[in-house]
């Protein structure tokens, strides 16, 4: 009886042992960069405008995240993002997030905070975001009932079609050559989306305290933003 009496004393002594400042920044930011990344992609995903601001601002909490407090903070925060955005939207609309935003926001906020050079953030970035979409477009068609890389294969037909007549090339491109023009169109718009949260986080994360490497000599000139 004295021994549970004991311990019932040393754990009640224990969780009044107050939080320090940092562990209690950590929880906090952790919860509320959590947070505004589900209402972006909520956001996102139901409201008919806002598309491109939503998706250029959607990795950056959780990227800012791991850059003031460390990878392991940056994977609880997309974790509690995950699960609170599966309990609002269900089981596979919210977890869709990861293709390709989260996964991207943790590659990002770990290849800043090392400090390493754009051209390889860059790189991976576009593969990552490349292979998400491709994820998302799967994930899509089996829930809506229709194969939705039809469109980008439409897309990519019609660009080949343009550049055909511009040109006046002689042949009719098969499906292999759509499919494969259709890879790159998704391909160029990653290329273009990474470097745009290149340049915002650029921008925006020196005043918030957290820094981001230089851009190489090569990109100075496309980054008209100044991060002082």
């Amino acid at each position: 009886m004295n021994l549970d009496k004991k311990n019932f004393v040393t754990s009640r002594s224990f969780s009044k042992v107050p939080l320090s400042k940092r562990k209690a920044l950590k929880i906090v930011e952790s919860s509320y960069l959590a947070a505004a990344t589900s209402l972006i992609w909520i956001a996102l995903y139901y409201l008919p405008i806002g598309g491109a601001v939503f998706r250029l601002a959607l990795p950056l909490p959780l990227a800012l995240l791991q850059i003031r407090r460390g990878t392991k903070t940056g994977i609880e925060g997309l974790f509690i993002c995950v699960i609170l955005l599966a309990v609002l939207m269900g089981p596979l609309r919210g977890p869709l997030v990861l293709f390709p935003y989260g996964l991207l926001s943790l590659w990002l906020g770990y290849s800043w905070k090392k400090g390493w050079n754009w051209w390889l953030s860059w790189s991976f970035g576009v593969g990552i975001g490349t292979m998400g979409f491709l994820v998302r477009v799967f994930v899509l068609s089996m829930l809506v009932g229709e194969n939705l890389w039809v469109i980008i294969t439409r897309a990519g037909a019609g660009l080949l079609e343009k550049g055909m007549g511009i040109f006046n090339f002689p042949f009719t491109p098969d499906m292999t050559q759509v499919q494969i023009v259709a890879l790159c169109l998704v391909i160029t718009q990653e290329i273009v989306y990474v470097l745009c949260l290149h340049a915002l986080a650029y921008w925006i994360f020196p005043r918030l305290k957290s820094f981001l490497p230089e851009p190489p000599a090569l990109l100075e000139k496309l980054i008209s933003l100044e991060s002082n």
